[in-house]
Parts: structure tokens; C-alpha cells; sequence
């Protein structure tokens, strides 16, 4: 009855209208009122400890590190140098957008973010030397949502926090996983290039590579720096944040000089903007969450799964299917929120690492930015390409297959995860 209730409420009230985060809040009290210990203290007071995390001061400084180098030419940089580096294969615009959004992802964490920035710059240069323009925007749009999984991922941070994780550990098992998800972008492309007539580009010399190079080298430098950071223990992952932000902001005002202080109150409203719904969608969740916990909702459904627990693939494959399911209705920020709570018990009581649970969680997550009716980062570059989202959601299936492929591999073979995550932790 308790699940019940609880999936009512907040599909009910998403239904009617009511934001995200005021639905959370009505779902926690729905269940005290089901189980007739309603206290409107507990609702004050978990909507404060929900926001009062040191760890979520890293999303504000990530995501401004984020528009600083969108406004101040670090990005603009980074696919420069992807472009002298790969642009003269055949399909090489392709290779340049899978490149820089690796890149890009392990800069600024945002898919919406990394998305818009590649959307604006390369889908037209992809169109002009033959590309289809639905089948650019989905490629675009499959490379931006590798940004969750590359660390400083914004999601990763939020599943820490949600389910008391290490989000150092969240970060380091994060990396194969993205790099996998590039490469299997990068093997869908060819086989969707190789039967496209193009204007291929003339490869650039070595000293044009060499400039690209250098005249990127400060915007690459910095995803380094946050990888050693957390390697050696120098900073946390809210430390790295600020790390990132001071490093954007000097590397865009002293060293490339196309970002000016005047930009700068601009840059901390927008900043502003998405951390306050953010925050706001984090303090509503904990108040479900609490309820959750005190309804015993995660032992409700280990009942339910209780075929499934002694095979922790069959498990984790269910789940998979299950959080696509839902991925393709609510955002991605959401759902991690709101399931997290509720699943991270459940896998945890099947032997599953939490970890690499996590992984995976944010992964299938992720695939929701890019599978209609809602997908967000589908909307966003077709919005930014003026592209109709018909022509985007065509485009993107070849490459939506191969990062599902990516999860399913990861989900069989686990260790995938683990081995590379216990090397850089």
C-alpha cells in the first residue's frame, strides 16, 4: 500500500503540473499522513539538513567553472584542437564532436551544457560538408550526455549525496565508463559515415597541430589537475570545484583574455539560476527520502524483487529496463533523487557494490536525456541547431543503441568498473 501511495502522489501530481520538487514534498507528506505521524517540523527540517551539505558545494562552483569557459573561449579552444587533431578523417567532424565532448565532459559535468556548446559550433560545419543535420544534432546530442558520467560530473555528486556515497570513489569509477561511451560513439559513427559523400578537409600539418595544441593546452590542463587533486588527496570534490572555478576564471581573463570582469555578475546569475533548482529539487527529495526510510519502502520492494536477489545480473538488468523506463517520462536529476532511496538498499542487500551500482545508475540515467517524449539534451540542441526534434530524435537512434550497448557490457561484466575504479582510487 505504502508503494502505492508514494508512486500515486508523484505521478499524479507531475501529471497535474506541479514542479519536481513540490511533488517530493507532497509525497513525503502524503506518507506521514498514511501513517498518521504528520509533523510539519520534520518537513522544515529536512528541507534544510537536504541543502545543508558540504558536499553540494560543488555543484554551484562546477557549474560555474562550466559557463566561464563557455563565455571565455576554453571550450571554443578545446574543439579547435580536436579539430586539428582528427578532423581530416573521412566523418572527421564526427570524431571532432565525440573527441571535445570527452573533453568538455571532464570540464564542466553539465550534458545540457557541453551539448548546446558543440550544437552551436560544429552541427554547422557538419552540415556543410554533407553530414545529415538530424543524424549531426543526435550525434551531438549522444556525445553531450557523456558529461554525467566523465567526473567532475554534477549527478555523480547529487547520487553521493542522496545515498551517502563516496563521490570521490563515484568519480574515479565514473572514467572507463565515459571513455567506453565515446568509443562506442565512435564505432557507430563510422559505420553511419562511411556510406555518406563528404567533403573531407585537407589534414592539418604538424605545426598547425602543435598550435592547437598549445594554445589549448590551459583549458586541457585543468581536468588533470581535479584528476590528481582527488588522486593524491590534495582537495575533496567540493575543493576541486572551487580549484575549477578559480582556474577558469584566471586561465579566461589573464591568459586568453576573451573573458572580462564586466561578464562576470551575468555568469553568477545564470550560475545562480540552475544551482537554486537544483537545491530546491535536493531539499524537497530528502523529505521523500525520510519517509521513504521510515515507511520501510526499500524493504517493500526487496520483497517484490525477491526472485531476482540471489542473481545480482538478473537484478541489475531489471533495473536497468526499469529506470529507462521511467528515464524516458522525468529528467535526469529527478529520478536520481527520487530512486536512489529507494534502490540503493535494495542492491545493496543483493551483495551489489554501491559503487558501481552508481555508475551504472547514472549511465541509464543519462540515456533519458536523449530518449523522447521529455529528453532534455534532445530539446536543448535541437533548440540551439534549429532543428526540428523529429529530425533529432531520427538522427540520434545508432548512436542511443551504442551507449546502451555500452551499459549492457557493463552490467555483465562488472569488472569493467571495479578494476579501473579501485586503480585510479
Amino acid at each position: 500500500m505504502t508503494v502505492v501511495i508514494f508512486l500515486s502522489v508523484l505521478l499524479g501530481a507531475i501529471a497535474i503540473g506541479v514542479p519536481i520538487a513540490y511533488a517530493l514534498i507532497l509525497c513525503g507528506v502524503a506518507l506521514m499522513f498514511h501513517l498518521d505521524m504528520f509533523d510539519a517540523q520534520i518537513i522544515g527540517q529536512n528541507l534544510i539538513n537536504g541543502a545543508n551539505s558540504f558536499a553540494l558545494m560543488a555543484v554551484p562552483f562546477f557549474l560555474l567553472a562550466g559557463e566561464i569557459m563557455n563565455v571565455g573561449g576554453l571550450s571554443k579552444r578545446i574543439v579547435t584542437f580536436a579539430m586539428a587533431l582528427v578532423g581530416h578523417i573521412k566523418g572527421g567532424l564526427g570524431y571532432v564532436v565525440i573527441l571535445a565532448a570527452c573533453i568538455l565532459a571532464s570540464l564542466s559535468g553539465s550534458a545540457a551544457a557541453d551539448a548546446a556548446a558543440l550544437g552551436a559550433l560544429l552541427v554547422p560545419m557538419m552540415v556543410k560538408v554533407g553530414h545529415d543535420q538530424g543524424r549531426s544534432c543526435g550525434l551531438v546530442a549522444a556525445g553531450g550526455i557523456i558529461a554525467p558520467v566523465i567526473p567532475p560530473s554534477i549527478p555523480l555528486i547529487l547520487l553521493g549525496v542522496a545515498g551517502n556515497l563516496s563521490i570521490t570513489k563515484l568519480f574515479f569509477a565514473g572514467i572507463v565508463p565515459g571513455i567506453l561511451m565515446g568509443v562506442s560513439l565512435c564505432v557507430a559513427w563510422w559505420l553511419v559515415a562511411r556510406r555518406e559523400v563528404l567533403i573531407t578537409p585537407p589534414r592539418e600539418s604538424l605545426q598547425a597541430l602543435l598550435r592547437a595544441f598549445f594554445d589549448g593546452f590551459w583549458a586541457l590542463m585543468l581536468p588533470v589537475i581535479i584528476i590528481v587533486g582527488l588522486k593524491f588527496g590534495i582537495f575533496t570534490p567540493t575543493e576541486a570545484g572551487v580549484v575549477a572555478a578559480v582556474y577558469a576564471l584566471f586561465v579566461a581573463t589573464v591568459i586568453y583574455r576573451e573573458f572580462h570582469l564586466a561578464q562576470l555578475f551575468a555568469v553568477f546569475v545564470t550560475t545562480a539560476k540552475i544551482t537554486s533548482t537544483l537545491m530546491l529539487l535536493v531539499a524537497g527529495s530528502l523529505v521523500a527520502a525520510w519517509m521513504i526510510t521510515i515507511a520501510d519502502l526499500p524493504g517493500q520492494i526487496v520483497e517484490l524483487l525477491a526472485p531476482l536477489m540471489s542473481s545480482p545480473m538478473l537484478l541489475m538488468l531489471a533495473i536497468v529496463l526499469l529506470i529507462l523506463v521511467v528515464g524516458t517520462a522525468m529528467d535526469q536529476i529527478p529520478n536520481i533523487l527520487i530512486l536512489t532511496p529507494v534502490l540503493l538498499p535494495v542492491v545493496t542487500e543483493a551483495g551489489i557494490d554501491p559503487i558501481y551500482f552508481g555508475v551504472i545508475f547514472v549511465m541509464i540515467n543519462a540515456l533519458g536525456l536523449i530518449t523522447p517524449p521529455v529528453g532534455t539534451t534532445l530539446n536543448v540542441v535541437a533548440g540551439v541547431t534549429k532543428t526540428t526534434i523529429i529530425d533529432v530524435v531520427k538522427g540520434i537512434w545508432p548512436f542511443l543503441l551504442a551507449e546502451f550497448i555500452v551499459i549492457v557490457l557493463l552490467v555483465l561484466f562488472p569488472a569493467l568498473v571495479l578494476v579501473p575504479a579501485k586503480w585510479f582510487g
